[in-house]
């Protein structure tokens, strides 16, 4: 077993042409979506890869920053005609440990289910770091996985092909995590393999666990349609606030 963890090997540079519906325009529609329930003011993403959030909220008017562990995906950022104005405000740093003083945010976002990589301990951590960054009475998104549905509806094996490659997907439950093995293929051969491991958390740990650390929950969607959270829902969008009375 590779001694190195999967989210420093899944997040390459092709990882952006693998997902495509992944872009800036379905980004800028969800950045409306988190500014019209009270994001604003100076704003760190979390897990920001290529960026494309950062570009929406800075479009919006917001003051961004943002902290990517993958090299790759930030170089990507850097190329972009719209990252240029963005790119010099974004670190590559772990979640767990963020290189920003106390109270640096009026907002933090961790969107797309980049929270549950790092297991229970580490998970907590970054929670523990929302925290600590955020202004008090600042406000956090954190966008994750609902995960009666996804065991309800989980799609074992998914091939897609694009620009010549093949995507081959493989999913399963791993205890409270969902894991996913990938299998990329050029010119009828394998030429890369990597995995992702997700923990997921039911709406009632999930709350639990950001009550821990100071943070409270004050509404759960269930997606960026802004539709009632309810078990059939394939997401929960949470909004919540740090303790105003901190510091």
């Amino acid at each position: 077993m590779s001694a190195i963890p999967w989210w420093s090997e899944a997040f390459a540079a092709e990882y952006v042409d693998l997902y495509p519906h992944r872009d800036l325009p379905a980004a800028r529609g969800e950045a409306r979506f988190l500014v019209e329930r009270g994001l604003a003011g100076r704003v760190l993403d979390l897990c920001c890869g290529w960026g494309r959030h950062l570009i929406a909220f800075q479009e919006l008017g917001l003051e961004v920053a943002g902290v990517d562990w993958s090299a790759d995906l930030l170089a990507r950022l850097a190329a972009l005609p719209e990252g240029l104005r963005v790119a010099p405000r974004v670190v590559r740093g772990d979640a767990r440990r963020l290189p920003f003083r106390d109270a640096s945010f009026d907002g933090v976002v961790s969107l797309f289910s980049s929270f549950g990589y790092f297991g229970g301990e580490g998970d907590r951590a970054l929670l523990a770091g929302l925290a600590r960054v955020l202004v008090p009475g600042g406000v956090g998104f954190l966008d994750v996985m609902n995960p009666e549905f996804v065991r309800a509806n989980l799609v074992p094996e998914s091939r897609r092909e694009r620009g010549g490659a093949l995507l081959v997907e493989r999913r399963r439950l791993v205890g409270e995590a969902v894991r996913k093995d990938v299998e990329l293929w050029r010119g009828g051969a394998v030429v890369r393999t990597w995995y992702e491991e997700v923990r997921m958390y039911a709406p009632a740990e999930l709350d639990e666990c950001l009550a821990s650390v100071g943070l409270r929950r004050e509404a759960r969607w269930g997606g960026f349609d802004g539709v009632e959270f309810g078990p059939g829902s394939p997401r929960q969008l949470l909004r919540v606030r740090a303790d105003p009375r901190r510091g």
